[in-house]
């Protein structure tokens, strides 16, 4: 009797230490064998501190790339106006050797900004208005319009469309007057006007970008302006003027177009002694500005802001 209660404590014990839900297998017997060629799963490797935290700012930088924004460069890759002012100074007058038959008339010639021209709407409009300058002619820029979206260039004058209307009237036999147009217009205009077209606002460029952009129907290379020869005759100070870009007292009307270019604006004042007086305007504050004063035909004073 004492040996069954000695087995049924003992028995009690043993159910008492199990934990609800938890089985209790027996271990298997027979070992666990891996293959030769098997590879044991491992913990994935972890970046250190500072390769996580380069990861990080990565990610951040392209995040921000790709969000919309614009680059800070790109805010200030718009034609700038003292770029504007340095094209007038430097590409306004120049000469060049024409490369391509430019049409006459308003419509002129349209050339997408460092592409080759459209030799197929060339010679359409050639067809219509026909050419008011050729190739190998030389040329002179004489006019730089700024628009949104072009750059509207004006060659000896520009072309105004002079054809008229008889040019393109043949007199039958019979005295019955019909229209044809299987010959171009003879233009007597010798002016033309090129468009450079850009896809988007003008961008900020040089005078020599500008002169790339036109390199497919103008070729500046080996042209000098007429006012090269007539430089080399003027005292070598103003010569040294005119080669920095700056004014000087002394100079006359055409040294500083020589120097500067054309100005902004120009404004006239009468001195309280009667005499009159011009200044000729170069930039637009808060940029840099300079005012040069003219009494008569010579310079008497040059500021420029800020200093």
């Amino acid at each position: 009797m004492l040996r069954l209660a000695s087995m049924m404590a003992t028995a009690a014990l043993l159910l008492s230490a199990d934990v609800p839900g938890v089985m209790h297998m027996r271990p298997s017997s027979q070992p666990v064998v891996f293959p030769s060629d098997a590879s044991l799963p491992v913990l994935p490797d972890m970046p250190a501190a500072n390769d996580a935290g380069q990861a990080v700012q990565k990610n951040s930088q392209s995040n921000s790339q790709n969000n919309g924004s614009t680059p800070a460069k790109a805010k200030d890759s718009r034609l700038q106006p003292e770029s504007r002012l340095a094209l007038v100074r430097f590409v306004d007058g120049e000469f060049a050797r024409v490369l391509q038959p430019i049409p006459a008339g308003k419509k002129g010639l349209h050339v997408k900004a460092g592409a080759p021209v459209d030799d197929r709407v060339l010679h359409a409009t050639l067809g219509t208005s026909g050419s008011a300058i050729n190739p190998g002619d030389s040329a002179q820029i004489t006019s730089l319009e700024f628009k949104d979206r072009e750059i509207v260039v004006d060659i000896n004058g520009g072309g105004r469309g002079k054809t008229k209307l008889r040019d393109r009237i043949h007199m039958e036999v019979g005295g019955m007057p019909t229209m044809t147009t299987s010959q171009a217009p003879v233009n007597t205009n010798a002016g033309a006007t090129v468009y450079l077209d850009f896809d988007g606002p003008l961008p900020d460029m040089t005078p020599d970008d500008l002169k790339r952009y036109l390199s497919s129907v103008l070729d500046f290379s080996k042209q000098h302006s007429a006012a090269v020869q007539w430089i080399d005759t003027l005292p070598p100070e103003i010569q040294s003027a005119i080669a920095d870009k700056r004014p000087a007292v002394g100079m006359d009307h055409e040294m500083v177009l020589a120097a500067l270019g054309r100005p902004d604006r120009k404004v006239r004042e009468k001195e309280p002694d009667g005499t009159e007086s011009e200044d000729w305007i170069y930039g637009k504050p808060p940029a840099k500005t300079v005012f040069v004063k003219f009494e008569g035909d010579k310079v008497t004073q040059v500021e420029q802001f800020p200093q």
